[in-house]
């Protein structure tokens, strides 16, 4: 297989990234496929979905073997459960499944058809292998269970995010920034209020503590 496109982000480095797409719905990315697969047909019809799905390749994560158990971060690292029992990025084949919101179908003069989307938890530059039409009366099941991970994720943070610090930032980066922040980008096991976390977001680092169910931002430069 060959990746048919990328996907643009404001995720430089994997640190921040919401643990499943959707949980911030704020967030926007974009689709630019590649010169062989820029063909305007390829896209007919997918207009009239208001989702989609994302196969994509886990590539920073590629290793020439594998192990049958990994460590969940939603058990806090340190029990293990089957890989195919989880969506880790170390696997057998490093595919990874992204159910986002399609925003817009738009022409771009040098990139040519261009996806803009929402809630995509992917790092810049991940490869896309493929794109297919959420179908609702299929894809959604209401009553299905969630195993060891639980039915909700984890309480939302409220984000001290001091006025001076977020105002350089770009409008239309905000929304998914808080969002982010909100969703505590730590490792679930870390948990030391004393210690300033650093996440690079859109072109800007942002430096924060958590304590309790506060996160506060303490520096927010650009990142260079």
């Amino acid at each position: 297989m060959e990746a048919i496109a990328h996907i643009r982000s404001a995720f430089k480095t994997k640190f921040g990234i919401p643990r499943q797409a959707g949980l911030v719905p704020e967030l926007r990315a974009s689709v630019v496929f590649a010169p062989a697969y820029r063909n305007p047909d390829a896209l007919r019809g997918l207009e009239g979905f208001s989702h989609i799905w994302l196969i994509w390749e886990f590539s920073e994560a590629a290793r020439d073997a594998w192990s049958p158990t990994v460590r969940p971060p939603r058990l806090g690292g340190n029990t293990r459960m089957g890989v195919f029992a989880t969506r880790a990025p170390f696997r057998p084949n490093p595919i990874g499944l992204s159910c986002v919101r399609l925003e817009a179908i738009r022409t771009d003069p040098e990139l040519g058809t261009v996806l803009d989307v929402l809630g995509a938890d992917l790092m810049d530059g991940t490869p896309i292998l493929d794109i297919k039409p959420y179908l609702p009366y299929c894809d959604s099941h209401p009553e299905a269970s969630a195993g060891f991970t639980g039915a909700r994720d984890m309480p939302l943070l409220r984000v001290d995010f001091p006025p001076a610090l977020l105002e350089p930032i770009d409008k239309d980066l905000r929304p998914g920034l808080l969002g982010v922040l909100s969703r505590d980008p730590r490792p679930r096991y870390q948990d030391d209020p004393d210690r300033v976390y650093g996440m690079a977001f859109g072109g800007w680092e942002i430096r924060f503590r958590v304590e309790g169910d506060v996160l506060t931002v303490v520096e927010a430069k650009p990142d260079t």
